[in-house]
């Protein structure tokens, strides 16, 4: 399938890659946050702003064309890490860990004041994104996976920034549809409900009953 790359990393490749970027992708959470909140004068910021020029160029040096997509190792380990809300070298996600415990799937993580729309609050749209994400988990767990059909969400009460909790549990499934329920919680309470219908495409269904395991999972 298109975006879907097999490049037979080993395991311990894998390992090593991960601790070689995933702490650059925090370094760069780190600046974006420091960017919406810095104060400093204007030989500092000229300074990083000087900084930041000269490591995007090292960076770019040698670079994936196009994007990170899913890649693939001989093992079957799927890396989907420049997905927007849980990709391990993308500094725009949190980034969400995402686990399960028997029927509910949950994340927990810190939004820092780049996630803010509302003053102190974070804003709706990456409250969505989230969802999303933890909706469409929690139906490739239950061995329901789909693309996302729909996605509704109720704001009860506005979401302060800082740790917050996104949970979901599949409640039917219907054919190709899976029906899954979540929720956005912080202090005990409620803060955003939702539901999705997420649904098997056919490119998926034409590769009858064994299509590659976890192929639409939506990130590691």
């Amino acid at each position: 399938m298109f975006g879907h790359v097999m490049d037979d990393l080993t395991p311990a490749e894998v390992e090593a890659a991960a601790q070689l970027y995933g702490p650059l992708a925090e370094r760069v959470r780190e600046l974006v946050a420091a960017t919406v909140l810095t104060e400093v004068a204007a030989p500092e910021v000229a300074k990083a702003t000087e900084l930041i020029k000269e490591a995007t160029a090292l960076l770019s040096g040698t670079a994936i064309t196009g994007s990170f997509g899913v890649r693939w190792t001989a093992e079957g380990k799927r890396r989907t890490w420049g997905n927007a809300v849980v990709g391990l070298r993308n500094p725009v996600a949190p980034p969400l860990d995402i686990r399960h415990d028997e029927d509910l799937t949950f994340a927990d993580v810190v939004l820092g004041p780049q996630y803010e729309g509302p003053p102190t609050l974070v804003h709706g749209g990456i409250i969505a994104a989230m969802l999303d994400q933890v909706l469409g988990d929690a139906a490739v767990n239950a061995g329901a996976p789909g693309m996302t059909g729909t996605l509704s969400i109720r704001y009860r009460k506005g979401t302060p920034l800082g740790p917050v909790r996104i949970q979901a549990s599949v409640d039917r499934v219907e054919g190709v549809k899976t029906f899954v329920t979540g929720r956005v919680v912080v202090d005990d309470v409620v803060r955003a409900e939702a539901e999705g219908i997420f649904i098997l495409p056919k490119e998926v269904r034409d590769l009858g009953d064994n299509p590659p395991p976890g192929l639409l999972a939506p990130g590691d």
